[in-house]
């Protein structure tokens, strides 16, 4: 719910004011519903803070406990506050005004640096222990909100963003070449696998799942939880997965709906963001509320190129779940006259860093805008929901059956499958066989796999030796998959952490800028590992795949959205088509990209060039999804962001 910041002098010299002041000052373009500082002697502690949940609206941070002598700052909220109530023994009395700060400063002093371990929610938090001269922090699991910091012999300083530490003296804003050949290597959305760094040398992150002790000059990070698969759950009927799955879903949506504002939500077409929408809003109705919901759709003159079993604008799915669920207030738009070209410049400051998902920049920015607009102080959203509550491959788990030799069962499945499907019940075996035994299917077939053109210079690879790091992580540069077994991939995704920061970072920094909080349920810790949990034959079931969250939506969503097998919504299908009237300077400045000394030290040229050559004949729709088009305009970003700090 706010921006923290601080300084501590190792060396118990007094700090001086004007440099907390100057971090401070660096938040002001942002709302602050109050700020505040506290120091004493060698310790700087602030606070740009913005009141989301109703206990925030009496918070005040930074907060001293001068019996203990430990002060903390935090961007938090806590969803098990019930949970730790009970555990901390708080009085009833004291629990319902009880700040998720103050909750947070309890859980240290009963379990020190384990505290981490017991908070359910998303933060970021800095605590001076000062009968230890100790400086304690953690960033929650999946890195939901950002902390960044800067430390030599003499000092330590974190902050929620970056530009605030260069406003002390001595920091040199030097870019982190690590950084940026990882930004070129990585296939995908992620910019980086490496989530200690940043783009500059001199700025380091706590990465997600870790918490951070500053004490006697060092800095030591630790990593307190790792996702794993563990025993499978065993329930005695489908009922009882479905009602366990309500019941840990319900309490994940329900604590995020803890504001003394609106709550809205991004909703599409899809089960995802229609499941946490119809929880959400039901929950609402109970408090008077109602949702309100922000779609995307088309520019209007845009004209859906896709293949049928994609759909640019899901407004019929959308509307479909908006009439059924009721108490929902929904709005839908276009957000004519903007581009993933308008938009770059805004979003490099907002950043502070080059980024990937340029093709929704637009709409993603517009909606928080327009949910500004309502008074919103949550915006819900489905974003971890493929790996969470919608997982379940058919074509996959049929593999795992062909393997196993189930022949009945596969049968069953597969009659199921026509059915929903339409076909004979036979003609997925080929596919199926390939799933199956992926070694064989590739040594016997003529078809040759495409691989993404490799953007990184290849001397700035090998300085950095980015392609063996990514190579740890299960990544290849041409974004050819070292292991095709989804379950594994699902697995190494709960266990690494790069794949969290990208979200988190973004969620932060959106959220900073408009007051208010991107909240994703399907990301919650419980939900993930009860979904982590469920036997995979709970997943794909009678022909249906995600059939968990498709049985236990039943009467909470509409057939047309809940059972949709046929149809999967796109977005970003029309980003070429919002840029053509710009298409004729965007080539242009892709040409002076191409002959620029310093990029040509990052980029491979010659893939680059031929990217340009190809978008010189014109805008067309196919573009949306070419690689072409999408390694050109991660060079545009990457281009803009050095002219903007070099």
């Amino acid at each position: 719910m706010s921006a923290i910041t601080g300084i501590h002098h190792f060396n118990h010299a007094p700090i001086p004011i004007d440099q907390g002041i100057d971090l401070m000052k660096a938040f002001h373009k942002y709302p602050a519903d109050y700020v505040h500082t506290w120091y004493k002697d060698n310790i700087f502690l602030g606070c740009h803070a913005q009141c989301i949940t109703p206990e925030s609206l009496d918070e005040r941070l930074p907060y001293y406990d001068s019996d203990r002598r430990l002060a903390i700052t935090a961007d938090a909220i806590i969803d098990n506050r019930d949970e730790l109530f009970g555990l901390l023994q708080v009085e009833y009395a004291k629990r319902r005004k009880m700040s998720d700060s103050e909750l947070i400063l309890l859980a240290y002093r009963k379990w020190g640096e384990d505290a981490p371990k017991y908070l359910v929610g998303e933060f970021a938090f800095m605590i001076w222990d000062e009968g230890k001269s100790q400086l304690f922090g953690a960033r929650d699991f999946s890195g939901s909100r950002t902390l960044y910091y800067y430390w030599n012999n003499e000092r330590f300083a974190f902050s929620t963003l970056i530009q605030p530490l260069f406003t002390l003296p001595g920091i040199e804003k030097k870019l982190n070449e690590h950084w940026l050949a990882e930004f070129l290597a990585v296939p995908g959305m992620n910019e980086a696998v490496d989530t200690s760094i940043t783009v500059f040398t001199h700025i380091q992150q706590v990465p997600p799942s870790h918490s951070i002790t500053v004490s006697g000059g060092r800095v030591k990070l630790s990593r307190y939880v790792i996702l794993k698969v563990g025993e499978p759950l065993q329930l005695k009927s489908n009922h009882e997965y479905e009602e366990a799955f309500r019941d840990v879903f319900q309490s994940a949506v329900a604590a995020r709906l803890r504001t003394h504002r609106n709550v809205g939500a991004h909703l599409s077409g899809g089960l995802d963001s229609g499941a946490v929408v119809s929880f959400a809003a039901r929950a609402l109705q109970n408090e008077n509320k109602r949702l309100h919901s922000f779609s995307y759709v088309p520019a209007k003159d845009f004209i859906d190129w896709t293949p049928k079993y994609l759909v640019a604008n899901e407004r019929p799915y959308i509307e479909s779940t908006v009439q059924y669920v009721g108490n929902i207030t929904d709005h839908y738009e276009d957000f004519a006259g903007t581009s993933p070209l308008s938009e770059i410049t805004d979003w490099l400051e907002t950043m502070e860093m080059p980024y990937k998902f340029f093709a929704n920049s637009n709409w993603i920015k517009g909606i928080f805008e327009k949910a500004k607009e309502q008074d919103v102080g949550v915006l819900l959203n489905g974003g971890r929901g493929n790996l969470s509550i919608s997982w379940g491959s058919a074509l996959n788990y049929y593999a795992v059956l062909l393997k196993k030799l189930k022949w009945i069962r596969l049968y069953q499945e597969l009659n199921q499958y026509s059915k929903h499907r339409g076909g004979n019940r036979l003609r997925m075996l080929p596919v199926i066989g390939k799933l199956a035994f992926p070694n064989i299917s590739t040594t016997f077939s003529s078809e040759e796999q495409y691989h993404l053109p490799m953007l990184i210079n290849s001397e700035l690879a090998k300085r950095t030796g980015v392609l063996n790091r990514l190579k740890e992580h299960g990544i290849h540069a041409t974004g050819a998959p070292f292991d095709n077994n989804i379950y594994r991939a699902r697995q190494r995704h709960f266990e690494e952490i790069y794949p969290w920061n990208a979200t988190g970072t973004l969620g932060t920094k959106l959220s900073l800028r408009y007051s208010l909080w991107k909240r994703d349920p399907t990301n919650d810790i419980r939900v993930i590992r009860f979904c982590l949990s469920v036997p995979e034959d709970q997943y794909v079931q009678n022909g249906l795949d995600r059939a968990l969250v498709r049985r236990s939506t039943k009467d909470w969503l509409p057939d047309k959205v809940r059972l949709n097998q046929g149809v999967r919504g796109v977005q970003g299908a029309d980003c070429v088509h919002r840029m053509t009237p710009e298409w004729n300077a965007f080539v242009e400045e892709l040409e002076q990209i191409s002959t620029d000394p310093i990029v040509a030290e990052l980029v491979n040229m010659p893939v680059l060039r031929e990217a340009i050559n190809k978008l010189k004949s014109g805008p067309q729709h196919e573009y949306s999804f070419d690689s072409g088009y999408q390694i050109s305009m991660y060079c545009l970003i990457l281009y803009r962001f050095l002219k903007k700090v070099t």
